[in-house]
């Protein structure tokens, strides 16, 4: 379940704010050398200000390829090179494209909260199990199956509480 929550997390650490932030980046590959790349490997990505990154290549050779990579990575950005330094400006969010991102965040958390209950599911069955097998009692196995309620209450609980702080960054102006 706690696997589960982490991969929420990340999945809509990815979902674009109107703030600049480095993990905006985390997806893009970059051909080096012959080989898809992760930009983190290469780059340097550090927040220039609000609605600014910017991106310091290791090998200066790389920073057309790591120009091109950020433009086909489909994320709307438009990277200008200033010397050894990219910069990436954050367009504006406007208002529709604000809901259409709170739609995408919920169906993540939505998909976070069937992964807990499969989780759920799953436990629950071996308990049974366990049970038709007689290597617990039915006591056991009805105060287990209360247990893994509560726990994935908690859970579902959690993923709640990361798609409010997720759209109430998304809907700030």
């Amino acid at each position: 379940m706690e696997k589960s929550v982490e991969a929420l997390r990340t999945q809509i650490s990815k979902v674009r704010t109107g703030r600049a932030h480095p993990s905006i980046l985390d997806g893009v590959m970059v051909s080096y050398y012959g080989s898809d790349t992760p930009l983190r490997q290469i780059a340097n990505v550090t927040i220039e200000d609000s609605r600014t990154l910017a991106i310091t290549v290791f090998d200066k050779s790389a920073s057309p390829a790591v120009e091109k990579a950020i433009l086909t990575a489909d994320l709307g950005l438009n990277p200008s090179s200033a010397g050894t330094v990219i910069r990436v400006p954050l367009p504006p969010l406007t208002e529709e494209r604000r809901r259409d991102l709170v739609k995408v965040v919920r169906a993540e958390a939505e998909q976070g909260r069937v992964a807990v209950r499969n989780v759920r599911r799953d436990a629950n069955s071996d308990l049974k199990e366990l049970l038709k097998e007689k290597e617990i009692s039915e006591d056991d196995e009805r105060r287990a199956a209360d247990e893994i309620q509560k726990m994935t209450d908690l859970y579902v609980s959690k993923i709640d509480q990361l798609l409010a702080e997720k759209e109430k960054e998304l809907m700030e102006v």
